[in-house]
């Protein structure tokens, strides 16, 4: 055997072992094995056993390996460890992980994604939405809700206490719902759809508030007091935890809490004087209960020896003195109620602390706890049916709505942002099916919460601009008969609340992820602040050299995937999906292999450089919503006619994938690096593109023609036939006009003339003059005609009307 070959064989090997992730002890007898080999052909040598044994006897050897890897790298890693807040730490340690962990080490277990199982409503689940869901949804106008009382009316106020809509996530033993979380998201895709006002309203106190913090936290006795008295709405409840000084960073707020003694209701009792200037809060308005969230102090040690024990939460009635409540913000006019909240030495017993005294200072953590599951359903819920019903209500626009004698969907400046909406809607629906299926599964997936909310809200904000685009001139004057402006207005209010878009993308999503998910990153910090050293050590070292192999595998990995064009990886289906699978498994080894790569070279650096942190994000993030689209097509039983609009979300996520990849490498600090790692990823060069024109064509017909795929599109949304509910108008107009399509290419047949395709009612008279129709079918031509301008028309007012009310004295 020569030189060379031996070489080929000891690379060979080496990349195959490394892409395998083969333990270090098989690695290093393997290459004992070729080493022998290389002797007995005269290849190798004394120097050359030398030099392996230098290498291999320090690594595998654990004394010798701790004493002098592990050891010295330990001090270093401990010097060079990027500071951690204590609220960072608590946000870390909240949660759980699920199939983002898989998406982030580098080689993704299909089979285990589509063994999940496929989440469903229970028979009371069920009957709640077709029954109490469907009502109250008829029950509303949100012209009048928004516009004129700026409220919901007092009718719909009580019909959701009277059917506890507001304890949704209350357990049964204290008279709640106790729905899953894919029911609750069911549920409040479905009230999106006629009000955001409505969704809002109800979505809160099934969120983040006191409802979820008694259940999880709370005392016996809290909870035998409040639950009950929340699920039949004598009690409002509202959680303030956003001050003028703290929104984003909610860690710094600066209300706070003393403990004193002081006489309440006729006791002298250690309690709590209380300060703080809230706002943003919803339901701050018409609270009964307040859920306060402020720093506790304890100046006299009366509780601690600690004098600043932390964030703590407590629970507070709003008629105690010195609470002022009641006054409103005005949201983008969508007027759900939100406002400010002050207390001024409001003194409190220390049992109003939620969970009791032993719970002081643990608010902080309590809070990222529930928030790990609360933002995986409202808001993502909220876009999710708002995209679903603007989706089914563009489609059908567009085809009824006719410029240029023909429907303006046929136009392909209208089918690209109708392709949007579609796909959109289709992924969206996906994402919060699986993310709520995770919860129900007992996840708190902070990272996957953090994902969702963050692109469902934007993409709900990007589909409704599209939609505004389609519908021209009816979407942007307002009235009654408006269906997408107070949509199109409120969206900036989603993208800003439970944590803004800006700070979720380019802080939470990787910041967490990185640290959450990487299957050696959590455990070398934790061993790092361990202070039994020799635990420190032994974990350190198993975590370090674990580390060590990972990011070698996903180095030989990506530059496999990249020179074969991932062809040659497992798949679990052999169809038309076979090549998405392989891209997505490809994207996670590069993804895996980056994160190593800058935390080496960045370290506490990475933490400030956000653009790359928010990119690595980005990463991750379509990964995961690619993952939903897969899981979606599957569960729904691999329908073909589905096909066009699992294609175009999927494309379009590997595409932003490869993006924000080629981001990365562009502005990558150190050049040379970078240059390096693109010739591992990109050896040929960037290569995927947007989703195809033909693509496109294929999603906007679909939403333009009823059929299985589009019903399964729009699955749970209210669209009720009735001329009161403007979107089961626009499904029975659509298929109307197209049903008289036919009618009417006769009538202009017989009479020998091609009429303008409006005035259809005058075109049933000509047809049945003619006798070139049935009476059955000059009644459709009638009825389609009244839909077509029932949906074209926009709405106008007196002068007067317009006119702000004047302020009452």
């Amino acid at each position: 055997m020569g030189i060379s070959l031996w070489l080929l064989a000891a690379f060979s090997l080496a990349w195959y072992m490394s892409y395998k992730r083969i333990s270090l002890t098989s690695f290093t007898l393997a290459f004992i094995v070729l080493m022998v080999i290389g002797t007995m052909t005269n290849t190798v040598g004394f120097v050359s056993w030398l030099l392996f044994a230098v290498i291999a006897l320090p690594l595998n050897v654990e004394s010798v390996r701790k004493q002098f890897i592990s050891m010295p790298l330990l001090s270093i890693y401990k010097k060079i460890m990027p500071q951690m807040s204590e609220t960072e730490q608590q946000a870390i340690d909240a949660g759980t992980t699920w199939f983002d962990a898989e998406l982030f080490r580098g080689n993704p277990d299909w089979k285990k994604l589509h063994n999940y199982p496929q989440p469903r409503l229970s028979a009371e689940e069920e009957a709640f939405l077709n029954g109490p869901v469907e009502q109250v949804c008829a029950m509303m106008n949100d012209w009048h809700t928004t516009h004129e009382i700026a409220d919901l009316s007092p009718e719909v106020w009580q019909f959701l206490k009277d059917n506890k809509f507001f304890a949704m996530i209350i357990k049964k033993k204290f008279g709640g719902l106790e729905f899953s979380a894919y029911a609750q998201s069911r549920v409040l895709q479905k009230l999106t759809g006629v009000s955001s006002v409505l969704a809002s309203t109800v979505g809160v106190p099934n969120s983040l508030g006191p409802g979820e913090l008694l259940q999880e936290y709370g005392t016996q006795a809290q909870q035998d007091h409040y639950l009950p008295r929340l699920v039949t709405g004598e009690e409002i409840p509202c959680f303030a935890l956003t001050s003028p000084e703290a929104g984003s960073d909610a860690g710094a707020i600066p209300d706070t809490g003393v403990i004193c003694r002081q006489s309440f209701e006729g006791k002298d009792v250690i309690g709590m004087k209380l300060n703080w200037d809230k706002r943003y809060i919803t339901l701050a308005p018409i609270a009964t209960v307040l859920g306060l969230a402020f720093k506790l102090e304890d100046p006299e040690h009366l509780l601690s020896e600690k004098t600043e024990l932390g964030i703590t939460c407590a629970l507070i009635p709003t008629d105690i003195e010195g609470i002022t409540i009641g006054r409103r913000h005005f949201p983008l006019n969508v007027p759900f109620q939100n406002g400010p909240t002050q207390g001024k030495d409001v003194f409190v017993p220390l049992d109003y602390i939620i969970g009791g005294s032993e719970m002081a200072g643990q608010g902080w953590r309590m809070l990222v706890e529930c928030l790990s599951v609360g933002r995986a359903i409202t808001l993502p819920s909220n876009s999710a049916g708002g995209v679903k019903a603007t989706a089914l209500a563009t489609g059908a626009y567009s085809r009824i709505r006719r410029q240029f004698k023909l429907p303006i969907g046929k136009m392909e400046g209208i089918e690209e942002p109708l392709a949007r909406i579609g796909s959109n809607a289709y992924l969206m629906d996906a994402v919060t099916t699986m993310s709520t299926g995770a919860i129900d599964l007992g996840e708190k997936p902070s990272v996957i919460s953090a994902i969702s909310k963050y692109h469902l809200t934007e993409k709900m904000r990007n589909s409704v601009i599209d939609a505004m685009d389609i519908h021209g001139g009816k979407g942007i004057c307002m009235g009654p008969s408006n269906y997408l402006a107070r949509g199109y207005q409120g969206a900036p209010i989603a993208i800003t609340v439970e944590g803004a878009n800006i700070l979720t993308r380019s802080l939470i999503i990787y910041g967490q992820g990185a640290i959450r998910c990487h299957p050696y990153v959590l455990a070398e910090l934790q061993a790092a602040n361990n202070s039994d050293e020799v635990q420190a050590l032994n974990d350190f070292d198993h975590a370090l050299f674990g580390h060590i192999g990972f990011s070698i595998s996903n180095i030989a990995r990506s530059l496999w995937c990249s020179l074969t064009g991932s062809r040659f990886l497992p798949s679990p289906f052999n169809d038309n999906t076979r090549h998405y699978y392989q891209l997505l498994t490809r994207f996670s080894t590069n993804l895996a292999m980056l994160s190593d790569i800058a935390m080496l070279t960045l370290g506490a650096d990475l933490k400030r450089k956000e653009r790359i942190s928010a990119r690595l994000g980005d990463v991750l993030s379509h990964l995961y919503l690619a993952s939903a689209c897969l899981k979606r097509f599957n569960d729904g039983g691999r329908q073909q006619d589905d096909l066009p609009l699992v294609q175009r979300a999927v494309e379009e996520s590997l595409y932003e994938c490869q993006q924000a990849l080629d981001a990365i490498l562009n502005n990558f600090p150190n050049k040379w690096l970078a240059y390096a790692l693109r010739l591992i990823i990109f050896p040929l060069g960037t290569w995927l593109t947007k989703p195809s024109d033909q693509l496109d064509h294929e999603v906007a017909r679909l939403l333009q023609t009823p059929g299985a795929a589009r019903s399964r599109l729009g699955q749970g949304q209210y669209l009720t036939r009735d001329n009161d509910n403007v979107f089961g108008l626009l499904e029975q107009t659509l298929e109307d006009i197209i049903s008289c399509e036919p009618i009417f290419t006769k009538v202009c047949i017989a009479i020998d003339k091609a009429l303008p395709f409006y005035n259809l009612d005058e075109a049933a008279h000509l047809g049945l003059k003619a006798n070139a129709i049935s009476e059955q079918e000059a009644k459709l031509l009638i009825r389609a005609e009244q839909g077509r301008k029932a949906i074209i028309a926009v709405d106008d007012f007196d002068a007067s009307e317009l006119i702000a009310q004047t302020k009452q004295n």
